[in-house]
C-alpha cells in the first residue's frame, strides 16, 4: 500500500476536517476513521492548518465579518432607498 504524499488532501478539504474536529464532541481517531486520515495527521492539521478566523489574507474572511458587511451595506441601500422615496415623491408633486 502506498503512503500518501502531503499533497493528497486539498486546503479546503484540510479546512474542513479541522473545523469538524473543532466542533464535534467526537475523538480524532474517529473522525480520522469517517474522513480517512489518520489521527496524527489531524492533530498535525490542528496546528499547521489556518482556519477562517486565522486567515489574514483578505481573501477568506470569517462569517463574522460577512455578515458585518452585508448588515452595513444593507443598513446603506435603506438609506439610499428612503432618499430615492422622499425624491419621487417631492418631483411627482411638483410635476403636476
Amino acid at each position: 500500500m502506498r503512503k500518501p504524499g502531503p499533497n493528497k488532501f486539498s486546503d479546503e478539504f484540510r479546512r474542513e476536517a479541522v473545523r469538524l474536529v473543532k466542533e464535534s464532541d467526537r475523538s480524532l481517531k474517529s473522525i480520522g476513521a469517517e474522513l480517512g486520515v489518520s489521527e496524527t495527521c489531524l492533530r498535525n492539521w490542528l496546528r499547521t492548518v489556518p482556519t477562517e478566523k486565522q486567515t489574514t489574507t483578505g481573501r477568506v474572511v470569517s462569517l463574522e465579518e460577512q455578515v458585518r458587511q452585508l448588515k452595513k451595506d444593507n443598513e446603506r441601500l435603506r438609506e439610499e432607498r428612503e432618499i430615492l422615496k422622499k425624491a419621487t415623491a417631492f418631483f411627482a408633486r411638483d410635476g403636476r
